[in-house]
C-alpha cells in the first residue's frame, strides 16, 4: 500500500465518494493507493484533499514525510 493509501485508510475515507467529488476514476485511485510506482500528481493530491476536507499542505506533509534530502 502507498503512503496515500495508508493515509486514506487511517482517515477512513470512502474512495467512491472521493472519485465522485474529484472526477478521479476509481481505477486511478486504486493505482494511487496500492501501486508504489504510480506517481501522484499535484492536482490529484489537491482535489483529494478538498474532497475529504483536509488542508492540501497537511496531506502533502503527511504523505511525503519520509522524503529526505541526500547528504552532500
Amino acid at each position: 500500500m502507498t503512503s496515500l493509501g495508508l493515509y486514506l485508510t487511517k482517515k477512513s475515507v470512502n474512495r467512491a465518494m472521493v472519485s465522485r467529488r474529484t472526477g478521479i476514476s476509481q481505477a486511478r485511485l486504486s493505482q494511487l493507493t496500492s501501486n508504489e510506482s504510480t506517481k501522484l500528481r499535484a492536482d490529484e493530491l489537491y482535489l483529494i484533499a478538498l474532497a475529504i476536507d483536509i488542508s492540501p499542505g497537511e496531506m502533502f506533509e503527511e504523505i511525503f514525510k519520509d522524503l529526505k534530502l541526500e547528504n552532500d
